[in-house]
């Protein structure tokens, strides 16, 4: 399999927010940041908020976690990661980064209503943003500088291909945040894809129990479906419990990857999954925001910094095991 996508990324800052901020060392030769604030040997110490929608305990945003600690750590950078799965109190975090005068911020937006005011006054006041994820189709509408993350609907379409591809006919799409625009369109995408249209099933992401249920009891019911496509790894798995509850044969797909995905490409459970290298998603808007404070660089011409959508199955997940055990995929 050929190795994944490398992209580079540029762009970002203004204030300065956690007390704690790392320094980013004296002397670097490259004179004042370009921001205005440097001064003389080195640049003054940065801290950027990273806030998304990620629910507590989902593997994915561990990733995206531990990408943008790393940059921190990497370019000597105070990170401060936050996250809530209600868009009001994401609203809320937004807020209060921009009172405590970070310099940059970094934001998911499955919501991009209800965050508009936050992302516009953060704006407003001086302060860069990078969506990231979701919303990409807002991020400059609002003022960010850029967007990370995959495009959800060219992903979609790409599963659908991918399941057709396996034979499916019936597909059963299982969204598991309500009102997440994201999700709606990867759906929509596999109908394209797929060339036929998925029913979409709503469950619960804070409660996989439930969603198992609801999971068995809709493959229960119609035994024509062939296949699910769950949109996110942990659902992933309940699905696959699910069907073998129901007696289904159908197959299962997923987007995204945790270590019970992996094992379920593996063990042939699981058809494939759809990864959008999350770990980038973290990682590369802290050095967009990084180097748009230094020298008001900027990345993407207005269009995407994309990051996925690339399939995960049988044929490469090898290559992939140990970096997802590690954290970064």
């Amino acid at each position: 399999m050929a190795g994944p996508k490398r992209l580079v990324a540029f762009a970002m800052t203004a204030p300065l927010f956690l007390a704690a901020a790392c320094t980013t060392g004296g002397g670097s030769g490259g004179g004042d940041s370009a921001g205005g604030s440097g001064s003389g040997g080195g640049s003054r110490d940065l801290a950027f908020a990273v806030i998304t929608h990620g629910s507590a305990g989902d593997a994915f945003w561990d990733v995206v976690q531990n990408g943008a600690e790393q940059a921190g750590k990497d370019l000597g950078i105070s990170v401060d990661y936050q996250s809530d799965g209600d868009p009001q109190r994401q609203a809320q975090l937004i807020d209060a980064a921009v009172n405590q005068g970070v310099d940059g911020i970094v934001v998911s937006m499955a919501n991009p209503d209800a965050l508009r005011d936050s992302v516009e006054a953060a704006v407003q006041a001086g302060i860069p943003v990078v969506t990231i994820n979701s919303g990409g189709d807002r991020s400059a509408e609002f003022g960010a500088i850029g967007h990370v993350g995959q495009d959800e609907a060219i992903a979609g379409q790409g599963a659908g291909r991918e399941l057709a591809a396996e034979g499916a006919k019936k597909v059963l799409c299982v969204v598991h945040e309500a009102g997440n625009i994201g999700l709606e369109k990867r759906c929509a995408g596999a109908s394209k894809g797929l060339g036929a249209d998925v029913a979409s099933l709503q469950v619960d992401i804070n409660d996989l129990q439930g969603a198992q249920s609801t999971i068995a009891s809709q493959l229960q019911s119609d035994p024509s479906i062939d296949a699910v496509l769950t949109l996110n790894s942990a659902v992933a798995a309940v699905a696959v419990t699910a069907a073998a509850d129901s007696g289904s044969k159908a197959r299962v797909a997923t987007f995204d990857l945790n270590s019970d995905v992996i094992s379920g490409i593996q063990d042939r459970s699981i058809a494939f999954a759809v990864d959008q290298q999350q770990y980038e998603q973290g990682y590369l808007p802290i050095v967009m925001l990084q180097l748009y404070a230094k020298n008001l660089n900027t990345v993407g011409g207005g269009q995407p910094v994309l990051t996925g959508p690339g399939i995960v199955n049988a044929d490469n997940v090898a290559e992939i095991a140990d970096l997802a055990t590690a954290g970064t995929r």
